[in-house]
């Protein structure tokens, strides 16, 4: 075991931020600051500071285990799990077909397991059917920037643009609990001078701070969007050379909008006239002002739709491609976009790459040394590849994630899984969904393995190994390369992560997500390195830099203009009526994360947020009968959840408010609705209709 400070990043979210890990006597590690990392200056939140809690031996798993004829989960040897694993996928292909064998993964996995998960799915098992968590993350942004601007990555500049920026509008995202050390780039922008508006319908804590709070209906972001589109071509604030120069479609956008009129946008969001007016004033004034999203507009059935008004927006002012201004998308996962940009999405190959591109296809295998023609073609997305186990799919190899908690429609979702002839399952701790397999094996985490991941911001970053992992633990790599070997496939899957990550960078290499540029040695001199980031073909030519602004002298279409894309207001997939007349939206607390299989395991966290809760106005708690804590059910058409009530005016009168970290009878997405984006495939996890119903007990 070393006894030296390791340079690293925190396990949990997208901002990814530095740390030096350093382990004791005592079997502890501490983590200290790291401030040369520029996007946390070494501050941190309580769950990067109480990280290393879960790599306790008291809270993780350290053996294999396996479903006894009495429905036990025991210990086994690693070659007792590994063999049951193989024979039951081998077994299933053989009588079921390849697409019978589904995969699913994990925005928290490096970017080596995310390559290599998706080769062993396409290259060894030969299914189409492998997705990962991460399409409930950002893929409705994903698309929307595809589509505008021919590439999608989560912010196209660093966060350290956005204090010297004008205006920002920070569209559903509560960052001051769910990535509190990004908030000092805020501070700091109102404090050069520059204004916050937040779009929230919940007075959050990131809401206290901004200059202007809208806070519209849940599911009506869209026609806000739309409205201030309106406005701004009605007060004259169309940037007309900049649309001429540099985008096109802006004739067909701009009718779309004009059918927004303010007084029909207030009747829709609630949000006023008089605040739309100085919205578009605040934005439009300064020379620089950017636009971000996050869950609370993709989280939608429209989300796609609803975050392309929000980049039209920019573009009709000309707030992208130029210095200091721009749209982007805060990522939520630690590796949510590494993790789609190299093969456990559905519909891609590694480099960002179309699963249905013959040109894509023949490059990456060759780098897989496998014909073009055995390549599977696009599977299912996330919840429909979940709504299908147990009838089409019959087994699924799953590795970090947990979707009994964190999926929408979670109870479905959990008999789904119950229906499958066979469940294996890679992960830290036993979690909700661990509990219900057949096999489940103990992997490492990031304190004890070397790897990649790429931040919200396009950086890709090394974290770096700092302590052995306890005896029993292998890493994700390992299974995969054993798996493989069983399956026939002897060669391919190396163990080493730098192995891995040289190959994904010849995969990359042309794509638009391209690493090949990119080498350990740069990672660790360098903080990281933003992609693109090619490789230099002549000899002695210097390395590429890397791009941390994208968008700067060309789109990345085929003509370099970014695209208008034409869209209009609808409703939600479910609005309230008689029976169900309230909205229900979800999202996180601070000292939580995502399903919260780890951080549950926490004792500081667990203190600061103990279980869930039902945020609801004091009217509507009046209505009921119930006070602060009291139990109050939560129904929808998918179930029933039960919290204590907390109760605040800081949320509008005909919405509640649930956080889904937790299972059992509070969890939140027993309520949630499947409905899915046409283009995204995003579940409608941020508004529903529910009831609400005081409990006796």
């Amino acid at each position: 075991m070393q006894n030296t400070a390791t340079p690293t990043h925190c396990p949990y979210c997208a901002l990814q931020c530095g740390m030096n890990l350093t382990p004791a006597a005592d079997g502890t590690v501490e983590v200290t600051e790291r401030a040369d990392f520029p996007v946390n200056r070494g501050a941190l939140c309580g769950k990067g500071r109480t990280a290393p809690a879960v790599l306790s031996s008291r809270v993780r798993l350290t053996s294999p285990l396996v479903r006894s004829g009495d429905g036990a989960l025991v210990p086994a040897t690693w070659d007792e799990a590994l063999d049951r694993i193989a024979r039951h996928l081998a077994r299933t292909r053989e009588e079921h077909g390849a697409d019978a064998l589904g995969v699913f993964g994990g925005g928290g996995l490096t970017n080596e397991k995310a390559y290599a998960l998706g080769k062993f799915a396409r290259v060894v098992l030969g299914t189409s059917q492998i997705d990962y968590n991460g399409r409930f993350c950002m893929s409705s942004a994903a698309a929307a920037g595809t589509k505008a601007f021919g590439l999608d990555r989560g912010l196209p500049f660093p966060l350290e643009d956005v204090p010297r920026t004008g205006c920002v509008i920070l569209v559903g995202s509560n960052l001051a609990e769910t990535m509190p050390p990004s908030l000092r780039f805020f501070s700091e922008l109102k404090e050069n001078g520059g204004t916050l508006i937040v779009v929230d319908p919940r007075s959050t804590k990131t809401a206290e701070q901004a200059d202007l709070h809208l806070a519209p209906r849940p599911g009506t972001d869209l026609a806000l969007a739309l409205g201030l589109l309106h406005l701004v071509v009605a007060e004259g604030r169309v940037d007309e050379s900049y649309v001429e120069e540099r985008t096109a479609g802006w004739e067909e956008a701009r009718a779309a909008a004009m059918a927004h009129w303010p007084e029909q946008v207030e009747r829709i969001t609630g949000v006023s006239v008089p605040e739309l007016r100085e919205a578009v004033r605040l934005f439009c004034e300064p020379e620089h002002a950017m636009v971000l999203t996050a869950r609370g507009p993709e989280q939608q059935a429209k989300g796609t739709d609803t975050v392309g008004a929000w980049i039209n927006l920019c573009l009709a002012t000309g707030r992208a491609g130029r210095p200091l201004s721009g749209y982007g998308c805060l990522t939520g996962q630690g590796n949510g976009q590494g993790g789609r940009e190299h093969g456990q999405k559905a519909d891609q190959l590694p480099g960002y790459r179309k699963l249905t591109d013959p040109a894509a296809r023949r490059h990456v295998a060759e780098v897989w040394g496998v014909d073009p023609d055995s390549l599977p073609g696009p599977g299912r997305s996330a919840y429909e590849l979940l709504d299908a186990l147990g009838t089409d799919i019959r087994s699924l190899l799953l590795m970090g994630s947990n979707p009994v908690v964190s999926a929408p429609r979670a109870a479905h979702v959990e008999q789904r899984l119950r229906s499958l002839d066979f469940l294996a399952v890679c992960d830290v701790v036993l979690s909700e969904t661990a509990a219900l397999a057949d096999v489940v094996l103990p992997v490492t985490q990031w304190a004890e393995e070397t790897g990649t991941t790429t931040s919200l911001e396009g950086r890709v970053l090394l974290r770096r190994r700092a302590i052995t992992p306890p005896d029993g633990v292998r890493s994700d790599l390992e299974v995969l390369h054993e798996l493989a070997a069983r399956l026939g496939v002897e060669k391919g899957f190396p163990t080493e992560a730098e192995e891995v990550f040289e190959e994904l960078r010849r995969a990359s290499a042309g794509g638009l997500a391209d690493y090949s540029g990119i080498t350990y040695r740069r990672l660790a001199q360098e903080n990281g390195v933003f992609w693109p980031c090619p490789a230099r073909e002549e000899a002695g030519e210097a390395e590429h830099p890397g791009t941390a602004r994208l968008f700067l002298d060309r789109f990345a279409t085929e003509d370099g203009r970014a695209r208008f894309v034409p869209v209009s207001h609808r409703p939600s997939a479910e609005e309230p009526d008689d029976e169900y007349p309230v909205l229900l939206t979800t999202g996180r607390v601070v000292a939580q994360y995502q399903s919260g299989a780890q951080t549950r395991r926490v004792d500081e966290l667990n203190a600061a947020a103990p279980g869930p809760f039902v945020e609801l106005h004091p009217r509507l708690a009046a209505r009921l009968g119930a006070a602060e804590g009291d139990p109050v059910a939560v129904v929808s058409r998918r179930g029933r959840a039960v919290a204590p009530a907390r109760i605040t005016t800081g949320i509008r009168p005909d919405t509640v408010f649930m956080p889904f970290h937790w299972p059992g009878e509070g969890r939140a997405n027993t309520l949630t609705n499947p409905a899915l984006d046409p283009t995204s495939r995003m579940p409608e996890f941020k508004v529903c209709a529910v009831r609400v119903e005081a409990v006796t007990r």
